[in-house]
């Protein structure tokens, strides 16, 4: 197993660069060069520093490709219920996606239900309404979306999600980077 390789790739799919990667890790370029050209190898303790830097672990990055978990159920998911003022639920579809480039949720806010307010950050949002109404509160924008309706909005200022009306709404949220 060429272990420079794998850490070049994990450091690309992050989009870093050498010098990134090393700052991260209190590491040279140069050694990190030498890693991942397989001409030196690191410690355990800097290879956890490292794969830590690229939102790993050992256990993962040892992992063959084909044990990666791709279809996740009900028991994989967690469950946020009635807090916060939501009046619903917060179900994170994928386990652990916030080592990932995208986080999505599925969301149900009851009638006067409101997800947190979520300060302004770089990345996009974009979600599926599946049931009711709601409001996407982007600042001073108060923005509606139906059943079968999609949104999309880069997080430039202050934003939540608010179900305004008098049945459950509910939705897929996606956020990237993630952020829930």
């Amino acid at each position: 197993m060429l272990i420079g390789e794998r850490i070049k790739r994990l450091r690309l799919q992050r989009g870093l660069t050498q010098s990134e990667l090393a700052d991260r890790c209190e590491l040279s370029k140069g050694f990190i060069s030498l890693v991942e050209r397989d001409l030196t190898s690191p410690s355990i303790t800097t290879l956890q520093d490292i794969l830590l830097s690229l939102g790993s672990d050992l256990s993962r990055f040892f992992a063959s490709a084909g044990d990666e978990k791709i279809v996740f159920g009900d028991e994989d998911m967690s469950v946020k219920e009635d807090s916060e003022g939501i009046r619903g639920y917060i179900r994170w579809l994928v386990p652990d996606a916030q080592k990932n480039e995208m986080e999505p949720i599925l969301v149900e806010l009851g009638p006067g239900g409101a997800t947190a307010l979520d300060d302004p950050h770089e990345g996009e949002e974009i979600g599926y309404v599946l049931a009711g109404t709601l409001t996407i509160e982007l600042g001073e924008r108060h923005i509606k979306a139906r059943k079968d309706e999609s949104f999309c909005f880069k997080p430039s200022a202050p934003h939540r999600i608010v179900n305004s009306g008098r049945t459950p709404c509910k939705f897929i949220w996606v956020s990237s980077p993630p952020s829930f």
